[in-house]
């Protein structure tokens, strides 16, 4: 019987050169990208720079030694992902690289995000140094010109496939920007007359909802929903232009202006409202969830001029419990009564500055950030957007603990601005498009004097 050889109608068996070629695709084009390209379906930041840079780069590379060429890999590796990261939240690669001092002070071991993110480079690092062993300097004209088709191709559908989402990342303040913000807005920084009491609370990662119903109901219903809110105060809603993270959002409701902390660490600025309200014979007091060396605030918050600051630990030594999370700290919905007790002792009218942490995403649920049960607020938002529901359920908290404090018969005349700093970053386009990518809320709730009580009651 005839033995006959069968082979496959479309087999394909490369030569030693296309081999090479491969190799390098495999190297340059695939290990570096594909983490990135399996969010394409659920949205990421542009990289068709990266993609551009680390393919030119594979070719250029090819013929060095292994580690040189590893080596080279790893380094991209790395600013692909910073880029990536400063993408998602709103930084610049020099902001995202100032802030890598402080890594030590945050706990991504509290996220599984992060976890599962750190173990899929680790193994993909791992995979490649077996990969990068392989031969890769192909030569053959043809294949060459394949590898930059490749490059170009792999960028055009990241275009592609980012499309709709464009202005939702790195939002960075172009020059000449529009300048706007909650404090500009709302005009309180006017009503500082000595009479009442300032408050500006800036909320963590407080977006603007966009084209979701729910979402829009909850915003700020704990005030607006309130008769004993409504009879004491008058309420105004707006919303004003976002750039980068929560520093900048710091800078542009305290100071006025575009732009971030870092020329406040070593220089003060006297144009800064708690400067400007402390040469009015105001009292400035800063205070915030998380500990004071983060962002260095404990160095530039008296630079602008808060007399006083308080951070996480201390809040915690007076009575706020623990909440955890990556940016483990004091919990928010305990300190607005501490808010409350030092401004009832207060001896001379007070600015009052506080900055919250716990809804700094990722969210995890449990840790006592009480989000477990975010049902109980709305059963439509954590059946669609259970990580949304999260933080609403722990602004629902802070937020019902600010009225039980400012609604009190003893509670001093205040007037108070509640603002966000950014659009909460989610990387997945399902969750990031319910917010507006250009904007943030505020809410201003003013005092109402003596004439507004009596022009109420004649109305009422």
């Amino acid at each position: 019987m005839t033995n006959i050889a069968l082979r496959a109608p479309f087999s394909f068996s490369p030569n030693e050169e296309q081999k090479r070629f491969l190799h390098w695709a495999l190297c340059w084009l695939i290990l570096p990208n594909i983490g990135f390209m399996l969010l394409w379906y659920i949205g990421a930041p542009p990289r068709q720079i990266d993609i551009v840079a680390i393919g030119l780069l594979g070719l250029i590379v090819k013929r060095f030694p292994f580690w040189l060429r590893y080596g080279t890999y790893v380094a991209t590796v790395v600013m692909t992902t910073l880029s990536f990261v400063s993408g998602l939240f709103n930084l610049s690669i020099k902001s995202l690289l100032y802030s890598l001092q402080f890594f030590a002070e945050i706990k991504p071991s509290n996220s599984l995000e992060y976890i599962l993110v750190g173990a899929a480079l680790v193994a993909m690092l791992v995979y490649a140094y077996f990969a990068f062993r392989k031969d890769q300097n192909f030569e053959t004209p043809w294949l060459i010109l394949a590898g930059a088709g490749g490059i170009v191709a792999l960028a055009a559908t990241d275009y592609a496939m980012g499309q709709g989402m464009r202005g939702h990342y790195k939002r960075i303040a172009p020059e000449g920007a529009y300048f706007s913000s909650g404090a500009a807005q709302s005009g309180i920084e006017a009503r500082a007359d000595g009479t009442r009491h300032i408050i500006v609370v800036m909320v963590e990662s407080l977006g603007l909802p966009r084209g979701n119903a729910e979402m829009q109901r909850l915003l700020f219903a704990e005030y607006k929903n309130n008769p004993a809110i409504r009879a004491r105060y008058d309420l105004s809603q707006g919303h004003n232009p976002y750039y980068v993270s929560t520093t900048a959002g710091e800078v542009r409701e305290l100071c006025g202006r575009w732009g971030d902390y870092y020329d406040l660490v070593d220089r003060k600025d006297s144009n800064c409202m708690p400067a400007r309200l402390a040469n009015k014979g105001y009292a400035t007091h800063a205070m915030h969830s998380f500990i004071g060396s983060f962002f260095e605030r404990d160095q530039w918050y008296p630079n602008i001029g808060f007399q006083k600051t308080e951070f996480g630990p201390l809040l915690i030594e007076r009575g706020a419990r623990n909440c955890g999370g990556v940016f483990a700290g004091a919990c928010d919905r305990d300190v607005p009564k501490q808010m409350a007790d030092m401004l009832k002792k207060a001896t001379k009218p007070t600015f009052l500055y506080f900055l919250t942490v716990n809804t700094h995403l990722p969210v995890p649920p449990g840790m006592n950030l009480n989000n477990e049960d975010c049902e109980r607020l709305s059963p439509k938002l954590e059946k669609a957007f259970p990580q949304i529901c999260r933080q609403f359920v722990m602004w629902h908290d802070f937020n019902n603990a600010m009225v039980q404090e400012i609604v009190a018969k003893d509670f001093p005349a205040a007037d108070i601005l509640i603002v966000g700093d950014h659009m909460p970053p989610y990387f997945d386009r399902y969750h990031r498009s319910q917010f507006d990518p250009a904007h943030v809320p505020w809410l201003y709730l003013r005092h109402k004097d003596a004439a507004d009580a009596k022009a109420g009651d004649r109305e009422g």
